[in-house]
């Protein structure tokens, strides 16, 4: 409005090429909107302006722990915008979408390939939507299993805070379990648990800690031996490519966040993809539909949509997120079996290089080797500047960087959740090294520069929680 000035015209409408519809009733219409007068080279300037604000992959260092803000190729973008993927239509008649329907086939093989499951189903639309699939398909096979008292899930007090509320969105009660002076999950407190009620456990693997847990084959036995099933949380999938199939050390079924692993297209409230991989004894109960490979009166590959009859059923409309499904089948494709383990490795060292780089200047509160991410703590720069995790990633804001993941794991105090993925290069993290000991210094030498931050930024600091909590998104022409 600051810019607007009578007279000025950004655009002109062209003819109408419709009938003209009625208005409504005169007491609904609005007398005038006052908008803004602006030229179209104004209008242009204000929103790239705008657009430059925003941090992204494209354009910043995004080390959000637990998020994996990798690159998206843009090679792929171009793929999911041919016309024969891009204007397709889900209720088309199979024998006109082969192509994709070969696609979606190939993708639940790979996948299934990948983690080491028996089948796959790319139906869910979400990482937690996968999640809630898993448990969905757990609870149907104890109670196909006569096993109506196995209600209880124990879930790591350093889980994705989206764990306990898939749970619970099935139907089970949420037990949490203690972590141990390592990291690891505590045996002695799951050992209290197992039991006639147990229906599962949920693990990230890695945990969310940024560690593998060296009992991770013993968890698995001592549920399944207490006849539990083993959920795996495949947010940190990352980490394991091509190194560990998670099927091969006994879990049962797992999600696959495809934005974080596979490089599709992430944030913004979707698009989104979560498929669950499932070993035998849940695959007759995976979400609909599947893609099944036939052949045709001429002895062809036929690829059909199979809505399966013990199915949990589906878990939003057609056939998942097509766009973002195919996205991952490139992704996969073009690296190969050798590309992909690669990421795995690439990714593991960019994190420990940091933490080795690090490691005296922020506090580690679990000094040992990490995966793909690693967890520090700002408790050192609180106690000494009064310096907190928040400061730290508002300053970090002033230097081009986006905030790591704060305050998570929540057993982490003042935690710092560090994860530069496989994409970025030294140059890059050694930026981000120089940057944290350079706020160091800042802390000694004038700490009220980080209090403050950020300085150059389109706003300085918001109320994160009231904004989540309370957002105004209502467009005021006053």
């Amino acid at each position: 409005m600051e810019i607007s000035s009578p007279g000025r015209l950004g655009t002109t409408l062209p003819e109408i090429d419709v009938p003209k519809s009625e208005l409504p009733d005169s007491n609904l219409i609005r007398k005038s909107l006052n908008f803004p007068e602006v030229t179209e080279s104004q209008l242009v300037r204000y929103f790239a302006n705008l657009s430059q604000l925003n941090f992204s992959i494209d354009t910043n260092f995004y080390p959000l722990g637990s998020c994996t803000m990798k690159y998206n190729p843009k090679l792929h973008d171009e793929i999911a915008s041919l016309p024969g993927f891009a204007n397709i239509h889900p209720l088309q008649q199979e024998e006109s979408v082969q192509g994709a329907l070969k696609i979606m086939y190939e993708l639940q093989v790979l996948l299934s390939e990948i983690t080491g499951m028996d089948a796959t189903s790319l139906a869910p639309l979400a990482g937690a939507e996968g999640e809630l699939a898993g448990m969905l398909m757990i609870r149907k096979y104890h109670l196909s299993n006569g096993d109506v008292n196995r209600t209880k899930v124990l879930i790591p007090d350093s889980a994705h805070g989206t764990n306990p509320a898939s749970a619970k969105m099935a139907g089970f009660e949420v037990i949490t379990l203690k972590s141990d002076d390592q990291g690891n999950t505590d045996l002695s407190d799951l050992e209290n648990h197992l039991n006639e009620n147990l229906a599962a456990v949920m693990l990230t693997i890695p945990s969310t800690l940024g560690i593998f847990d060296p009992n991770i084959v013993e968890i698995c036995k001592k549920v399944h031996d207490s006849g539990g099933m083993v959920y795996g949380d495949g947010a940190n999938l990352n980490a394991l490519l091509g190194k560990v199939k998670l099927g091969e050390i006994g879990v049962d079924v797992i999600h696959s966040n495809l934005h974080k692993t596979f490089s599709t297209p992430h944030g913004g409230g979707g698009p989104g993809a979560g498929p669950v991989m499932v070993n035998k004894k849940l695959e007759r109960f995976l979400p609909s539909p599947i893609i099944i490979k036939t052949t045709d009166k001429n002895n062809e590959p036929f690829y059909k949509i199979n809505n399966q009859e013990n199915s949990i059923g589906k878990m939003g409309a057609f056939h998942g997120n097509f766009g973002v499904l195919l996205r991952a089948y490139v992704y996969i494709s073009l690296l190969g079996k050798e590309g992909i383990a690669q990421i795995s490795e690439d990714a593991v060292l960019n994190a420990n290089y940091i933490l080795n780089e690090l490691k005296d200047v922020l506090d580690l509160p679990y000094n040992r080797t990490c995966m793909h991410e690693v967890v520090f703590s700002a408790r050192n720069f609180k106690k000494k500047f009064g310096i907190t995790a928040l400061d730290i990633a508002k300053r970090l804001i002033d230097y081009g960087i986006h905030p790591p993941t704060m305050y998570f794991p929540l057993i982490v105090e003042e935690a710092l959740m560090i994860e530069p993925t496989e994409t970025e290069t030294k140059d890059t993290l050694d930026y981000f090294i120089d940057v944290i000991k350079t706020i160091e210094n800042e802390a000694n030498t004038n700490p009220d520069i980080i209090h403050s931050a950020p300085h150059n930024a389109g706003n300085t600091r918001l109320d994160e929680a009231k904004a989540a909590r309370d957002p105004d998104l209502s467009f005021k022409l006053d």
